[in-house]
């Protein structure tokens, strides 16, 4: 959203806008109590997102969260909650570019350097299953997309 209008007020510099221009705005409206209810619902459940994300990826792997440094389950709760905050901020304000140009470019540049890209891929692979249980199914629509350019660009 923020992208689009910074896009649309350079675009219709001097001029008013078309309907057709402005329709990504009626778009966000329409689903604006979705996004805030969504928002809300994984701020307040975020510990245990996380949990059972973490016990998931174990399942699936036990020894998922060590490299040749040792155990770096602290570094990813860490990452992992900074990269949920950013998507679930872009759920809210309907910004993925943004999400992608501002945090995952980064993101993904440390995961490769430190080899997390698996970890990081089946993260994304099992968190919308977590988060699928804490939201309506017209919130999760809206919201797995983002984790889907999670894992595309990290994983």
């Amino acid at each position: 959203m923020l992208t689009q209008l910074s896009r649309l007020s350079v675009e219709a510099d001097g001029r008013y806008a078309t309907a057709e221009e402005l329709q990504f705005i009626n778009n966000y409206f329409q689903t604006f109590d979705w996004r805030l209810s969504a928002y809300e619902k994984i701020t307040k459940a975020e510990a245990e997102i996380l949990a059972r994300t973490e016990a998931k990826m174990r399942d699936i792997d036990p020894s998922l969260f060590q490299n040749a440094s040792g155990d770096f389950t602290p570094t990813w709760r860490k990452d992992i909650i900074q990269l949920l905050t950013f998507a679930t901020a872009t759920l809210l304000v309907d910004d993925q570019e943004r999400l992608r140009e501002g945090m995952l470019i980064w993101h993904a540049t440390i995961a490769k350097s430190y080899k997390f890209e698996r970890t990081c891929k089946i993260t994304f692979e099992v968190m919308p299953e977590v988060v699928k249980e804490f939201l309506t199914s017209e919130e999760a629509a809206l919201f797995n997309p983002i984790l889907t350019l999670n894992q595309i660009v990290l994983g």
